[in-house]
């Protein structure tokens, strides 16, 4: 069991990385839609580094949680068109 949750923690963690490496905000900065973009961005941001913290700390349930958690917000934001994202992509459930 330990094996898949370590297995599972590497492959989320890659996941929000890419997605965050990936999506790029669509709505100008100065807007109130630009402004929950970055909002979106950066709360995906923390629980990456959240993520990296809790796995260095030997804690890999928190980790995932943390990884799936930032990948929520990424995901969210590109469904509200917040975020702009390659069409040959299949990071988002768009």
């Amino acid at each position: 069991m330990a094996a898949d949750l370590a297995e599972k923690t590497d492959r989320y963690e890659q996941m929000l990385a890419d997605a965050l490496a990936a999506a790029t905000i669509q709505p100008p900065a100065e807007t109130p839609f630009g402004e929950a973009a970055a909002d979106c961005r950066e709360m995906a941001e923390s629980y990456l580094r959240d993520g990296r913290h809790f796995r260095a700390a030997n804690d890999p349930v928190n980790a995932l949680a943390a990884f799936s958690y930032g990948y929520g917000w990424l995901d969210c934001g590109v469904r509200m068109g917040l975020f702009s994202v390659p069409d040959d992509t299949e990071l988002f459930t768009m």
